[in-house]
């Protein structure tokens, strides 16, 4: 029997943002036995998670940190509001900022324009998902006031007689975007400005048209990415888009033989910007086995 040619696509895996704060975890926990405590899930994948906590970091949550004090804690790639980090100043944490640059200028920016543009009265508005860490660090930079948009039907939030500024969430997909700038541009009142900011990540962005691409060379293709991953929801909706033959894991054991059947030429493997190579890998190594007992 012949067995299908399994691919790894080279272009998953985690972003520089996500990388970078793993590297800064890891430096964290080699340099020093003081324990290292990490703001929320450093990614949104529960192995690579489980992974660190193993070497000695434990995640925790907002209420926790109201509690700590003389502690060290990691910040990751997502950002914080203002507020956080006057939270850590005032109980003497040692921060370890892992803070996405990407998500820095952003932040930067928001809090920029919304200090400039208060004598106009202009709205800042949010392209991301209501209550995404990220989302919440960049509502923090206006003091709560930015309106957060997940579509179309939200623009109910926006009044269309005042200036508008909007910014997106840096993994949004660029096409919902644009949606979103055609539609304020329809609805705004003549005279009134509106500015718009294209800040998502083209890391993220120009993984869309690599999967689907890279899901149509292959007769089945499995997604591997944590079940809380936005970005992860997003490229399997893709994947599915260029090929109904996509099937979403989390894990390996989530793999069945059934799942394989009927047996493909090829096998395509991809993930997420939060899905660590080592985890297609396994998923790899989980098809081999599963293959084994079919071999004559």
């Amino acid at each position: 029997m012949q067995l299908p040619i399994i691919e790894i696509d080279e272009k998953s895996g985690f972003c520089f943002g996500v990388i970078n704060a793993i590297k800064h975890a890891e430096k964290e926990l080699e340099d020093s036995s003081d324990k290292l405590y990490c703001l929320g899930d450093i990614v949104h994948n529960n192995q690579e998670v489980d992974r660190l906590e193993k070497k000695g970091m434990q995640t925790i949550n907002y209420d926790t940190l109201k509690t700590l004090k003389n502690a060290r804690v990691l910040f990751r790639a997502h950002g914080e509001p203002p507020e956080i980090y006057k939270m850590a100043q005032d109980h003497n944490i040692n921060l370890v900022d892992a803070t996405c640059p990407v998500v820095v200028r952003l932040q930067q920016s928001i809090r920029n324009h919304y200090q400039s543009s208060r004598e106009q009265n202009a709205q800042i508005v949010i392209y991301g998902k209501q209550g995404h860490a990220e989302v919440n660090g960049l509502v923090g930079q206006t003091g709560g006031d930015a309106i957060v948009v997940q579509d179309i039907d939200d623009l109910n939030k926006v009044d269309f007689s005042r200036p508008v500024i909007l910014f997106s969430q840096t993994t949004k997909p660029l096409d919902g975007f644009h949606e979103l700038i055609n539609e304020i541009e329809r609805r705004i009142e003549p005279g009134v400005s509106f500015e718009y900011n294209d800040t998502i990540c083209r890391q993220v962005a120009n993984r869309i048209p690599h999967i689907q691409e890279f899901a149509q060379s292959h007769e089945l293709v499995i997604f591997v990415a944590g079940t809380k991953s936005s970005n992860g929801k997003v490229l399997f909706g893709e994947c599915r888009k260029s090929n109904p033959n996509s099937i979403f894991v989390s894990s390996p054991e989530q793999l069945t033989l059934d799942m394989l059947m009927p047996l493909p030429h090829t096998i395509g493997i991809c993930g997420a910007t939060s899905t660590p190579k080592w985890q297609m890998e396994q998923i790899s190594d989980r098809i081999l086995s599963l293959l084994e007992g079919l071999k004559e």
